[in-house]
């Protein structure tokens, strides 16, 4: 029997040869598709980043409820790391600090859980090294 499938959809369109805009739902964002890059839009890399970003903050907000974690604030720091000579993504590290007084202990139950259940965070682990950890602010 196959499972019921979510849908999500985004549109590209190149604008000059400094950028492309990507639109979803009400929302429009600049990207970097320059071959020269640009400082005001993000290239390809970065937004790979951003959406691992949002996957985890995502995940804190739906999972510190169900675990009885109260927190004020998240940040999420990301560094990937890839060849100059090859064009792949070797590893992504992270750091998650979140405003709480939660002990590390339910910190670490909450990790444990956001690497579970994080879709974008799954997609990249099945192809890069991906690590991290997540600590009170």
């Amino acid at each position: 029997m196959a499972s019921e499938m979510m849908a999500f959809q985004v549109n590209a369109q190149k604008i000059n040869a400094e950028g492309s805009t990507v639109s979803a739902k009400n929302a429009e964002l600049t990207i970097d598709t320059s071959v020269n890059g640009r400082l005001d839009a993000l290239n390809p890399v970065e937004l790979l980043l951003a959406a691992l970003a949002a996957c985890l903050i995502k995940g804190v907000e739906r999972v510190a409820a169900t675990l009885g974690i109260e927190y004020e604030s998240v940040d999420v720091s990301l560094t990937a790391h890839r060849p100059v000579d090859e064009a792949r993504i070797e590893d992504i590290r992270y750091l998650i600090r979140i405003e709480t007084k939660a002990d590390q202990k339910k910190l670490d139950l909450l990790h444990k859980n956001l690497m579970k259940f994080g879709t974008i965070y799954n997609t990249i682990k099945s192809g890069t090294t991906l690590a991290g950890e997540i600590v009170a602010k």
